[in-house]
């Protein structure tokens, strides 16, 4: 079959055509952060894509399979016109394309199937038309080499709404109406048994909902850092990353037991159309939908055509779809009011969801060690103008950070810095522990928070840096676990030097090189806030434990950094 041929006819017995196999979910997380930032858009888009590994592209069946009854059926030729449609909207869209065959010839004009639009996007093969279900699968496709042109408005609409079984709605919704902060907030809170989001590089409601959630956090302040900070809370928070809302919906529909329906599944973002068709179904389990109000979001069903398909045709089977059929099917026929634009750029659109599918899922375990130096007083200007110190800067983005650790991390924390003579090369102002456990009484998370919160550089102290680095990796050498990340973060401003510690920068990776334990690893990950942090060493104790740095030359940017390390840290 070349390349432009499509099945006319399916086996015998073999219903529709199938969606493409999931990968498991452990499958789909990347191990490289950084993403590679290639000269031409089409491979921007492809590389973000592939990156996420998103579902493997679809083989429909070559032909018929012959029974004993039919030894042989000759197999149809190309379709006049091949079309591909998101999954909810197949089934309209092929009663349209049937209405086309009124003869009910065996090789129809018109072939109909449904892929999931992450994929149609990525994918070699392209259809004649193609119905995803938002006009930012076009944007993406674009960027890999695409070829479709949207004809007229969209056929249809369907609002994203934030879902959950009707026995826990008031957890997260009140009078009619939701918010995206208001689920981060209930996770921090550990309000929500569960919080299950749809793949966001492979179907709409993921796409969609990422993009919301980070614009609603962005509302929330004007420091860029810190609303990525609030946005990734959530991905920390989640249960499942990388659900297909089709068999969401169906694991749900099959459940009778409420807790468990609850404590799998929990709250979720749907399409309007979809939570209307399980409605529809009378499950024993009912569920609740309600509009984020902080961050409206909708699918759109673009009708793009291809170039070089026959548009007369594609016509025709535009004019079949009736406005009646979509709005019985469950859709809205016109735009809802009040929802967010989507961005232009490939890359805008796509690299908050390649990070949250990258972001890798394991027991986590992690040292901080911040700097508390002397130069940690120093005034710098932050965003918008706001006056302040890089201590200041560091209390407000490390209030968020705290946040952005889920509840299997252990932690600790240090501070490095001295003006004694003979003080200590760091102190231990948080115990490690599990982030749940008791710490005087509360949880060792307040106790970040609070310590973060009560953050004060000490004036005049030096900068032990090489020092602490080398005692807290040793510390977290002897808590290594497996399936276990271990890691140990260092913010610091300047320089190692002013103590009683400092040593060269060659003595140090000697010593660090000496600890290397490839049965008990240990990354380091770095950050260097402000111009004159040690990039150079920074970088190096990076590398030499298979770790990162990163740098914040502007103290403003730091919030930024900040969320570029737990990214490293999770990849």
């Amino acid at each position: 079959m070349s390349d432009n041929e499509w099945p006319r006819e399916l086996p015998a017995g073999h219903g529709e055509w199938s969606e493409p196999p999931h990968r498991p979910r452990r499958a789909l997380l990347a191990a490289a952060l950084v993403l590679a930032v290639l000269a031409a858009a089409g491979g921007l888009t492809w590389q973000l894509m592939r990156n996420g590994a998103s579902a493997p592209e679809a083989e429909p069946t070559a032909a018929p399979i012959p029974s004993a009854s039919s030894p042989s059926v000759t197999p149809c030729p190309a379709p006049e016109l091949s079309v591909v449609a998101a999954p909810e909207i197949e089934p309209l869209v092929r009663e349209a394309a049937d209405t086309l065959n009124p003869s009910k010839l065996r090789c129809p004009p018109v072939v109909v199937r449904a892929e999931e639009p992450g994929t149609t996007a990525v994918a070699k093969k392209r259809p004649d038309v193609w119905i995803p279900s938002s006009s930012a699968w076009l944007t993406v496709a674009a960027g890999a080499n695409g070829t479709f042109s949207a004809s007229g408005k969209p056929i249809a609409y369907s609002p994203v709404l934030i879902a959950a079984p009707e026995g826990i709605a008031t957890l997260y919704a009140k009078d009619g109406a939701t918010a995206w902060t208001g689920l981060i907030k209930g996770a921090t809170e550990n309000r929500f048994p569960t919080i299950t989001m749809p793949d966001p590089l492979r179907t709409t409601a993921g796409l969609l909902s990422v993009h919301a959630v980070h614009a609603a956090t962005a509302r929330t302040t004007s420091d860029a850092g810190i609303a990525r900070l609030r946005a990734l809370t959530l991905r920390s928070r989640l249960e499942e990353a990388f659900a297909d809302p089709v068999q969401l919906l169906d694991r749900m529909g099959r459940e009778t037991d409420p807790t468990t329906a609850v404590y799998d599944i929990g709250v979720f973002p749907v399409l309007e159309q979809q939570l209307k068709a399980y409605q529809d179904v009378k499950h024993q389990i009912r569920l609740a939908g309600f509009p984020p109000a902080d961050g409206r979001v909708e699918a759109d069903y673009p009708f793009a055509i291809r170039k070089g398909a026959d548009k007369d045709l594609a016509a025709q089977l535009r004019a079949a779809i009736s406005k009646p059929a979509v709005a019985a099917a469950g859709f809205r026929t016109e735009p809802t009011a009040g929802v967010l634009e989507l961005p232009d750029s490939v890359s805008e659109l796509l690299t908050p969801a390649q990070q949250w599918a990258q972001y890798k899922d394991v027991a986590f375990q992690v040292l901080l060690l911040i700097d508390s130096s002397g130069s940690m007083n120093e005034a710098i200007t932050g965003t918008g103008g706001k006056k302040g110190t890089k201590a200041s800067l560091l209390r407000e983005s490390g209030a968020s950070a705290a946040e952005l650790f889920s509840d299997d991390t252990t932690i600790g924390m240090w501070y490095f810095g001295t003006a004694a003579r003979n003080g200590p090369a760091h102190t231990e102002v948080v115990p490690y522990g599990p982030i749940t456990g008791k710490v005087e009484g509360d949880s060792r998370r307040e106790a970040l928070q609070a310590q973060i919160s009560a953050y004060k550089p000490e004036q005049s102290a030096g900068t032990p840096l090489y020092q602490a680095v080398l005692d807290g990796v040793a510390a977290m050498r002897n808590q290594v676990k497996k399936e276990t990340a271990s890691v140990v973060v260092v913010l610091t401003d300047g320089a190692d030097g002013g103590t009683r510690f400092a040593m060269s920068n060659d003595a140090f990776l000697k010593k660090l090189a000496a600890t290397q334990d490839p049965a008990r690893p240990v990354s380091i990950i770095a950050v260097g806030y402000g111009p004159d942090a040690n990039m150079g060493a920074l970088n190096g104790m990076a590398k030499a434990s298979g770790g990162k740095a990163f740098a914040a030359r502007n103290p403003a940017d730091l919030a930024s950094a900040m969320a570029q390390a737990f990214l490293a840290a999770h990849a």
